[in-house]
């Protein structure tokens, strides 16, 4: 199965019932009154947007968070100026879901969960909207969000420019995206990133759960073991796995994305809700549990984190796990392994980072021939 970022899914994503957010006040105090914006009839409507650096902050492409291949269309054969023309001729019709839909509905459960705990917190979750669109698009975008009871004040439309410095100052967390060049660029600049595609269906997920499901290798960890079995092969892959058992991992490129849904996590715990917690992780590695799995465990646990489920699988395939699991999103570093889930439903997302990416390139370069 061949995926591509902006192919057309045969059924719209499922729009989950979870309750309509807003974030938490500006101020940095939990003791100061929180602050809200007020309609001129002085009620109380939403929550002002937290400051991004207390924050989780995820960036969204408008091709990920929304169905847009028709409009992607429009611009390839016709060129800009229609494709605006043709963005302000529809701006009264919303874009339907993407695959990031449910993810972003999860994220606005979760914050509803933490503002019921911690009112005056800023620690939440902070969803950009980021695209290259011109600004002239912007009134469909709101329109659409508007109809859809998101929750998305923060917009980044930049018209064709590079959007890596401003998600620098947003100090984001996690970058979302259908163009793997960007998503490269991002992970370049140490922010983490993936590529999101459509597949061809989708499984329901849950509406009251943040699920987030890694690959370990070249996603949380480095590729330094990766390395070895790509060079040598799995005998030696074993060996130095064992040879090396005690020593740390480094990290890879979504460790820290990892740590920032760790820390919502424990606010949940502080409560007593550590069996009830709304942000649920899993590691999903092809890694196998007695002969290579112990390294990953002590690496998580040196560096503090928490893993709530470990499948660790020797080998066999991951999409028959991640159907059980039913994530809001997978990361791997691999296609085959994003292809193979996304055939059983699953939203995968591709982190285009390290050594597989060579190997892959190389598989592509001689199919060529």
């Amino acid at each position: 199965m061949s995926l591509d970022p902006v192919q057309v899914m045969s059924g719209h994503a499922k729009e989950l019932k979870v309750v309509p957010s807003s974030n938490g006040d500006s101020k940095g105090s939990w003791e100061e009154k929180e602050e809200f914006d007020q309609d001129n009839l002085g009620l109380t409507t939403k929550p002002i947007p937290p400051k991004p650096e207390n924050a989780v902050t995820i960036a969204v492409s408008t091709r990920v968070l929304f169905r847009t291949d028709r409009e992607q269309k429009v611009f390839e054969q016709k060129g800009v100026e229609e494709y605006l023309r043709y963005q302000i001729e529809h701006e009264n019709e919303p874009f339907a879901p993407g695959p990031a839909f449910p993810l972003v509905k999860a994220l606005e459960a979760v914050n509803a969960r933490l503002r019921e705990l911690y009112p005056q917190s800023e620690e939440l979750f902070d969803i950009v909207l980021v695209t290259y669109n011109h600004a002239h698009v912007g009134i469909r975008l709101i329109n659409t969000i508007n109809h859809h009871n998101l929750f998305i004040e923060r917009f980044c439309m930049t018209g064709g420019s590079s959007p890596i410095g401003y998600l620098k100052a947003w100090h984001t967390n996690l970058y979302l995206s259908a163009d793997s060049e960007k998503v490269r660029e991002a992970l370049a600049e140490g922010i983490a990133a993936a590529t999101m595609f459509l597949p061809e269906k989708q499984s329901e997920v849950s509406q009251s759960q943040l699920r987030v499901a890694f690959d370990g290798d070249a996603v949380l960890f480095s590729d330094e073991s990766e390395r070895i079995f790509k060079a040598h092969g799995l005998d030696k892959f074993f060996e130095h796995e064992r040879d090396n058992e005690d020593t740390l991992l480094d990290h890879g490129p979504l460790k820290g994305f990892l740590e920032a849904l760790g820390k919502l996590q424990k606010k949940f715990y502080a409560k007593g809700q550590r069996l009830d917690c709304p942000i649920r992780t899993y590691l999903v590695t092809a890694r196998s549990a007695a002969s290579s799995g112990i390294r990953a465990l002590k690496t998580l646990r040196a560096w503090g984190l928490e893993i709530d489920e470990a499948l660790f699988l020797a080998g066999a395939p991951k999409g028959p796990m991640l159907e059980k699991i039913r994530p809001h999103i997978y990361f791997d570093d691999q296609m085959f392994h994003v292809e193979g889930a996304a055939e059983m439903g699953t939203i995968a997302a591709h982190v285009p980072y390290g050594i597989a990416q060579k190997h892959n390139a190389k598989q592509n370069t001689s199919a060529g021939k």
